[in-house]
């Protein structure tokens, strides 16, 4: 197999100009794909996603910087059909209005592809809590666990060219129903060329360790025939890392970034802002060097600071467990990865590299590690939980913007049968 080379680079040159493809954001929250796709020379028509709470976020961050230079539209839809048992469905309205504006981009860009980006919300395919799910819960939850599939109803219906697609990297398990598979199966019986890896974004220049799913499709027509796994044409490739990308460390992300305190929000920058600590975790975290598990809190100068049903757990089962929280990321290598809880110290290896900052990361340090640019600003900005989930929640727009460059560079645009069918 021939060795794949693209770029996750912005590409400068379509920034006044053609794009070099449309897409439709499917669950969009923040935008980090959006980000991304932008960033690759892309035109973003809309986001989608039932949550309005991250439309000033997507919106304000994600300007389009070709055709129009407008910013693409929200559309706060839920994605299924209204039922009686699910009468916030909005299939029908998402539909007209989806009609509309591929419509009217399709008419006035020909030639140039449709991406849909189908990053479907991860919570159904990690692990839950224990605590009993209330029955409106537990139905929300069938139905995101659903949410590929239904998309995929829109994929038959637009037919775009290409399709992007990321989730957790354990979505295949087979205790997940194989919607993994049957999102992929619908596609190619859609007449979708598709390939599929886990992949780990610290090999994309993104200063993270972070597993995810990858699935990419292409119109099968329209494939280049270097892009196949063989000469049977039955797989895409999938490229594992940007050859062009050198590997950042938490030190490259956010030295830059000035001293904070636990508490304390910077006046300048926005959303460079940390959690508060109790007096027993400033004790903790001060007494943590970089990179070494909790076993330090048996021997502090203050004592020994091992929580109470941590050692009990720890006695139980004769080993120690939970050995990353109330813990510090090491400086040299990619952090671990950024979840809904980073600002917390209690839910991971989230406390700054720095022992003269005793706090965790900071909103803007946890967006930089998800390869956010520094300007991309979180709503509400006095708010910690929520803009955090965003942030947790978030694809990295740098790894969205490698494959949908890799995607557009998929496309044989030399082929007859290619132009015509984009320009359909």
């Amino acid at each position: 197999m021939a060795k794949v080379r693209t770029s996750a680079r912005p590409i400068h040159q379509h920034a006044a100009g053609r794009p070099r493809f449309l897409a439709v954001d499917f669950f969009c929250g923040a935008g980090g794909t959006t980000r991304g796709l932008i960033d690759a020379g892309g035109y973003v028509i809309a986001g989608v996603d039932k949550d309005e709470r991250c439309k000033a976020t997507f919106l304000d961050n994600n300007v389009n910087e070709t055709g129009d230079r407008l910013a693409p539209i929200f559309l706060h839809r839920d994605i299924f059909r209204c039922q009686p048992d699910y009468p916030q469905g909005q299939k029908l309205k998402l539909t007209a209005e989806l009609d509309e504006l591929i419509k009217l981009h399709r008419r006035k860009l020909k030639n140039v592809p449709l991406l849909f980006a189908i990053c479907a919300p991860c919570q159904p395919f990690t692990r839950l809590s224990k605590k009993e799910l209330s029955a409106r819960r537990k139905l929300e939850r069938e139905k995101d666990s659903n949410l590929l599939c239904e998309a995929a109803t829109f994929v038959g219906r637009y037919q775009p060219e290409m399709i992007l697609s990321e989730n957790v990297s354990g979505i295949k398990d087979p205790k997940y129903g194989g919607v993994w598979d049957e999102f992929r199966n619908k596609l190619e019986a859609l007449g979708y060329a598709t390939g599929t890896k886990v992949v780990c974004t610290s090999h994309f220049g993104i200063p993270q360790f972070r597993k995810r799913s990858i699935l990419v499709a292409v119109r099968r027509e329209l494939v280049r025939s270097e892009r196949f796994v063989d000469m049977l044409r039955t797989e895409l490739v999938v490229p594992e890392a940007d050859s062009d990308q050198p590997i950042k460390t938490v030190i490259d992300a956010i030295s830059h970034l000035p001293r904070i305190m636990a508490g304390e929000t910077h006046s300048r920058i926005p959303n460079h802002r940390a959690r508060t600590l109790s007096d027993l975790n400033l004790k903790r975290l001060s007494s943590a060097k970089p990179g070494q598990s909790n076993a330090y809190m048996a021997k502090t100068a203050h004592g020994d600071l091992t929580l109470d049903c941590h050692r009990k757990v720890n006695a139980r089962l004769k080993d120690r467990c939970f050995t990353d929280v109330y813990t510090r990321m090491r400086p040299d290598r990619p952090s671990p990865t950024i979840t809904t809880k980073c600002h917390s110290i209690s839910n991971g290896r989230f406390g700054h590299y720095d022992t003269t900052q005793v706090r965790g990361i900071s909103l803007r340090e946890a967006a930089a590690l998800q390869s956010f640019p520094d300007n991309y600003v979180f709503y509400p900005t006095d708010q910690i939980e929520s803009v955090a989930r965003m942030i947790g929640n978030a694809v990295p727009p740098r790894l969205a913007q490698f494959y949908a460059s890799f995607l557009v560079d998929t496309i044989d645009t030399r082929s007859r049968r290619a132009s015509k069918a984009i320009n359909r």
